[in-house]
């Protein structure tokens, strides 16, 4: 009977299921699923902070791709025109105009994002795409940016400054473009006497012979909006409303005020005193673009940059676009980026170095000194008292 009682002993499971849990209070249990709630939630939120900082770092940088690279082209076609140079080893004598901007598109953007050529290069495909849509977003955001903030500010300028019989409503675009008789002078092309009815008839009926085209400068771009018509290019991207714009843009909107002298002296006299009192006022400044995207010089991007800017804020068009009526903005855009890159023989490109040079000292104050031929640099006193202490010893040494 005892050994049959054993032998049904051991036939049955030494413990339960149930025997073998360890009793823990409810609220203990409830304590322990939170904290591994917590600690997951924690994970997560970690990962998103550091893809949002990411995405911020992304936009932000990509902030200064319409300023100073291009200003329509994607940077896909930038990266896919140097792939391709890449794959051809430099066998490419077939290569177009288009493509030769692309290619200095794409060296401008490295310098303006130093990190980006290397960091694509080890990147999956996820996050190249993550990156190139923020960077995207920061480029368009910031020309919306700048669209937004010369709406007002140039109908205030041309108000003050021009003094029209009628004044450009600060908030509404409708009644700007050739509806407007000032607004309608300043884009009218220089060639054309926006003061006779039969122009303005003809510019606005859209007539045979009165087409604004991208083909012509407009008026705005010159020194005070008039050209000679025998030498198109002096006073050319020289007028106060461009390097308004051009500082609203890329300094501050109280900059664009000191833009009213016509020498550099007084305007960089005047801005260093301005300096010296923010200083010793302990005058907080902020940061401006040009700061942001250590830009010290100003290109020819920046400038055909603004001057779209800047007859898109003259324009009646209320949106954002590529091409105004006959008007393509694109077209506009390379226009002045060849100007610029593309003189023809040292004698304009010389004046274009000196234009550049100009726009520099005006929007910085950036010295002349590396200009400095080295004959003015022999005739300045240093050097002339070196010269001519070395003329004295030669003749004593000589007489002895």
């Amino acid at each position: 009977m005892d050994s049959q009682a054993t032998v049904e002993d051991v036939s049955e499971p030494l413990e339960s299921s149930q025997s073998l849990t360890v009793a823990t209070s409810e609220s203990a249990r409830q304590r322990r699923k939170i904290a591994a709630l917590e600690e997951k939630l924690q994970l997560l939120e970690s990962g998103h902070t550091v893809k949002q900082r990411e995405t911020n770092y992304y936009m932000s940088k990509g902030r200064a791709i319409r300023h100073v690279v291009t200003l329509f082209d994607n940077i896909e076609d930038l990266m896919c025109e140097n792939d391709r140079r890449c794959e051809l080893e430099g066998e490419d004598e077939d290569r177009t105009l288009d493509q030769d901007r692309l290619q200095v598109g794409y060296i401008t953007l490295n310098q303006a994002l130093p990190w980006l050529h290397s960091k694509t290069q080890d990147m999956e495909y996820e996050d190249y795409s993550h990156m190139l849509k923020k960077l995207r977003q920061g480029a368009d955001s910031a020309r919306g940016d700048d669209t937004s903030k010369l709406k007002s500010l140039v109908a205030d300028w041309i108000n003050r400054d021009l003094k029209p019989d009628f004044p450009v409503n600060p908030e509404d675009k409708h009644c700007r473009g050739f509806v407007s008789d000032v607004c309608g002078r300043l884009l009218c092309p220089t060639k054309l006497d926006w003061n006779s009815p039969v122009v303005k008839a003809g510019i606005r009926d859209r007539v045979d012979g009165y087409v604004v085209t991208e083909m012509s400068w407009p008026a705005f771009l010159y020194e005070k909006y008039t050209a000679d018509q025998e030498n198109l290019e002096e006073g050319l991207f020289k007028s106060t409303l461009l390097l308004q714009a051009f500082k609203v843009i890329f300094t501050s909107p109280s900059s664009a005020r000191d833009v009213a002298g016509d020498g550099d002296a007084a305007n960089i006299i005047e801005a260093n005193r301005r300096a010296k009192k923010d200083v010793y006022s302990s005058k907080k400044v902020k940061t401006h673009v040009a700061q942001i995207i250590k830009m010290h010089t100003v290109t020819p991007c920046s400038i055909a940059y603004v001057s779209c800017q800047l007859r898109f804020a003259l324009s009646s068009v209320t949106s954002w676009c590529s091409v105004d009526g006959d008007f393509d903005y694109i077209l506009f855009w390379k226009n002045i980026i060849d100007f610029f890159e593309r003189a023809p023989g040292r004698a304009s490109q010389q004046k274009v170095k000196r234009l550049l040079a100009w726009w520099s000292r005006k929007v910085f104050g950036t010295s002349q000194r590396a200009e400095l031929t080295e004959g003015a640099k022999a005739r300045m006193s240093v050097n002339a008292l070196a010269k001519q202490r070395a003329q004295l010893d030669d003749a004593l040494f000589d007489s002895e």
